[in-house]
């Protein structure tokens, strides 16, 4: 399994979806993208998850990141899956969903062995619980952030929307976020600023409890 670092490219594939076949780079475009994936269509925790994320669409569209789910089987059960999540959640995938039933992605991204033989037929959710997984991508289509959770947890998409303000205030302004940070608070002057250029950017100067410890407020 490759081991996915932050800073690596996101690698480019070519896949059918729920909405059509894309080439993943092509897909993103200049913009951000969450892509997250399940290890079966029709398991109970996956089901709430792409109807929490189906409702929350408008706070992604606000931040310019685009949405794709992924599951190893094909996308005529996507397409059935989505009426049991709309019944049961109250809202149906409006994102593309990959069928990754060659197993190629999920092999790409490091989320099963390369070694792994065969498709997704007659593969159980158990086989495939590392296909869980959360990758942010930025415009430089590089990987920001990696998250991966067992089946039984459920993925908390307010906290992926909280990190996704720091990484793109972060990404304009050279500044870091602290612990449970939230839009609109304080940040932290990042540690390549030096103290010199650090009073040029911000002439009213700093609150430092310790010299490396360097808060502001929020950037606008």
């Amino acid at each position: 399994m490759s081991a996915f670092t932050i800073g690596a490219t996101a690698p480019d594939f070519e896949a059918e979806t729920t909405e059509g076949r894309i080439k993943f780079h092509d897909w993103i475009g200049n913009g951000w993208a969450l892509l997250f994936s399940h290890p079966k269509d029709f398991t109970p925790v996956c089901t709430t998850e792409l109807g929490a994320l189906a409702r929350l669409k408008p706070e992604f569209d606000k931040r310019g990141v685009k949405l794709i789910g992924l599951s190893v089987d094909p996308v005529e059960n996507h397409k059935l899956w989505a009426e049991d999540i709309r019944e049961t959640q109250g809202a149906a995938p409006n994102y593309p969903i990959i069928g990754d039933t060659d197993l190629h992605v999920s092999k790409l991204y490091g989320m099963l062995p390369a070694e792994t033989a065969g498709g997704a037929q007659g593969r159980t959710a158990a086989d495939n619980a590392t296909v869980r997984t959360v990758f942010i991508v930025g415009p430089d289509k590089k990987v920001k952030l990696a998250l991966a959770y067992p089946m039984t947890t459920g993925r908390n998409f307010q906290e992926l929307l909280r990190a996704i303000d720091s990484l793109q205030l972060t990404a304009k302004h050279r500044v870091a976020t602290p612990a449970d940070w939230q839009q609109g608070q304080d940040v932290i002057i990042a540690g390549s600023v030096s103290d010199e250029e650090a009073k040029s950017i911000y002439p009213n100067g700093w609150k430092a409890p310790k010299p490396y410890l360097r808060i502001v407020p929020q950037p606008k």
